[in-house]
């Protein structure tokens, strides 16, 4: 009886020691500031955090600002350098518009077709030659192309025109005789007819890729000869036929990559 009179006293004490606590001003106020040091820790902390997500968020801008004009001095240097393929477009005095650009636009020549020993190659000549004097030795000749036939359109007799093109967004030029059409990978510029000096004349030539759809020089009409050209036959015997077919003329395309 005793232990549980005792037990219901010190219940009693400690409800109200509860109270006293409770209704304690210095234990409040004690615990009100820690709260307030702890909400104070907690904005502290979330405004650090806001400090450093606007460091990352700025870093990322910068970061993503850095990328965006690399890319676009990449994509520069990628229409600048990584380009530049130069070919002469022959009987035209444009280029194709396929992402070129005209160098110039010139007349179609070389050596006389009936000089030996003369030099093979046709060469596009500049509308503003600078031309100086004063060799005395033997010289090599110059001469303009003309058509010698009328089964490209013109007149014997006309002066052939030519382009030097510049392609804007590829390095690698090839023309292919014998084809109208580029292969998979390349670009076509332009196609046409292969043509080169007769066999008959004295002079060294060689092969070049005649626009399909050939102009004239404007009074270039006169026949002087010059450079000429002619279309191209194969001829069975030493070149495989098939896939060549003999007494038929070839093609021939310009292509970039």
């Amino acid at each position: 009886m005793a232990a549980i009179i005792f037990l219901v006293i010190f219940i009693a004490q400690a409800i109200a020691e509860k109270r006293i606590l409770l209704n304690d001003p210095d234990l409040l106020q004690s615990q009100i500031h820690a709260l307030e040091r702890k909400v104070e820790d907690v904005v502290a902390k979330n405004n650090d955090l806001f400090t450093k997500y606007n460091d990352q968020s700025n870093k990322y801008n910068d970061l993503a600002t850095k990328y965006t004009d690399l890319s676009a001095k990449y994509n520069t240097l990628l229409t600048k350098t990584n380009v530049g393929g130069i070919f002469v477009r022959w009987g035209r005095k444009d280029c194709p518009a396929n992402n070129t650009e005209l160098v110039y636009s010139g007349f179609a020549g070389g050596s006389l077709y009936d000089h030996t020993g003369a030099a093979a190659e046709f060469v596009c000549l500049p509308r503003d030659p600078d031309l100086v004097t004063g060799f005395t030795s033997g010289t090599a000749y110059v001469y303009g192309s003309e058509y010698d036939t009328n089964e490209f359109g013109h007149r014997s007799g006309n002066d052939l025109p030519c382009s030097v093109c510049r392609s804007t967004v590829q390095s690698s030029v090839l023309m292919i005789p014998g084809k109208s059409s580029c292969y998979d990978g390349w670009t076509m510029q332009y196609h046409g007819h292969l043509v080169a000096g007769a066999n008959i004349h004295k002079a060294a030539t060689q092969y070049i890729c005649l626009d399909e759809h050939p102009e004239a020089l404007t009074a270039g009409q006169d026949e002087h000869d010059g450079k000429l050209f002619y279309p191209v036959l194969a001829v069975c015997g030493s070149l495989a036929c098939p896939p060549y077919q003999d007494g038929k003329y070839l093609t021939c395309v310009v292509c970039t990559k």
